[in-house]
């Protein structure tokens, strides 16, 4: 290892997983150091890594698998980027009057108030400016709102601290999914659509300049498919988790697909309809649409979603962004858009 040479780390703590990716930085090149994944056998649905609605961290639950992981990968750095799950985090856009420079921060938190549904002492919140509209009036500005509940924070360090990490940054899943996941030059300046499939949700946000516009969330989940599936069948979850991975959107089983495509189908009138207003609201077309998550890689989704929305679909390679073993190439491009978000985060603490 080169002399200027520094290790990061990415984790992105999941309701049925944790990812871990390290990447070293020397001058300009990232490379892959390593990358692992715990996933949560079957047989218990979910990781319970928060409790109820509390958003109460399960610390000493996830800290004792987080150092498991650290150990079987022989991974020795000890700070750390953490994604927060996009539940536990408030989005909100508002559109401040012409005003001068120094006052936007002022009326950034008035107006904070009236959107956060918590007591300002109670969260974290951050802002910036997305776009910027000259009028007659003077320069109108577009700015992206961002609070994190305070008790979420506390739990995360709380759980680092049984760990021995420190925490070096803590962002929004869907900031770290976009650093590491653009789908490249031809879209640079172009609005795309960013879809994460979560297991208990799945996220679809516009971003423009690799800015967040807007992000929404709906209820198509990886588990609630297999859900559907176990129910419409009447067979086990874990039976139905094995045909769900087994056949996807495959037209020769089209008992599996059917159930699929019920939910899938509401989900792309939900994606279509946020791209429209988009359109409607800025008059730019949003023709590319990025995928991420588990259920990104669901047999026939990217194809299906391309048919019927009329957009490019991509699935997710963040391992492009840094240099991999060769040798990898292959897994790495099928294991991409599980691992987007934890990449992502290993970049931020590399910026």
């Amino acid at each position: 290892m080169g002399l200027f040479t520094k290790n990061y780390l990415g984790v992105d703590i999941g309701a049925s997983s944790i990812k871990i990716v390290e990447i070293s930085v020397s001058g300009k090149k990232k490379k892959l150091e390593n990358y692992i994944e715990f996933k949560m056998p079957f047989s218990q649905e979910s990781l319970k890594t928060f409790h109820g609605e509390s958003l109460v961290l399960l610390s000493s639950e996830v800290s004792e698998i987080l150092t498991a992981l650290l150990k079987k990968a022989k991974i020795k750095e000890r700070k750390i980027v953490l994604s927060l799950p996009d539940f536990s985090t408030f989005f909100t856009t508002i559109t401040l009057p012409p005003m001068t420079e120094i006052e936007v921060p002022q009326a950034v938190e008035f107006e904070a108030r009236h959107y956060i549904p918590l007591p300002l002492s109670e969260v974290t919140f951050d802002w910036q400016v997305t776009d910027k509209e000259e009028t007659v009036s003077g320069l109108r500005r577009k700015v992206l709102l961002v609070a994190i509940p305070n008790t979420v924070l506390q739990n995360y360090q709380r759980m680092a601290s049984l760990c021995n990490l420190e925490i070096k940054g803590m962002e929004a899943e869907v900031f770290s999914f976009v650093r590491s996941s653009w789908p490249g030059d031809k879209y640079e300046y172009l609005p795309v659509c960013m879809i994460d499939f979560g297991w208990e949700s799945t996220t679809v946000s516009i971003v423009e300049k690799r800015k967040l516009s807007a992000s929404f969330s709906f209820d198509v989940s990886s588990i609630g498919l297999t859900k559907d599936l176990s129910v419409a069948l009447g067979i086990s979850l874990g039976e139905a988790e094995k045909m769900k991975i087994s056949y996807g959107l495959d037209p020769q089983k089209p008992e599996v697909a059917k159930v699929f495509l019920d939910k899938i189908n509401l989900l792309t009138m939900e994606i279509e309809k946020i791209c429209e207003d988009f359109f409607q609201a800025t008059g730019k077309r949003i023709d590319c649409l990025v995928l991420s998550g588990g259920t990104a890689n669901l047999f026939g989704l990217k194809e299906y979603l391309s048919s019927i929305i009329k957009k490019d679909v991509i699935l997710a390679e963040p391992f492009l962004a840094v240099n991999c073993p060769l040798v990898l190439s292959k897994r790495l491009k099928q294991v991409g858009p599980s691992f987007a978000i934890a990449l992502g985060a290993a970049l931020m603490s590399s910026d």
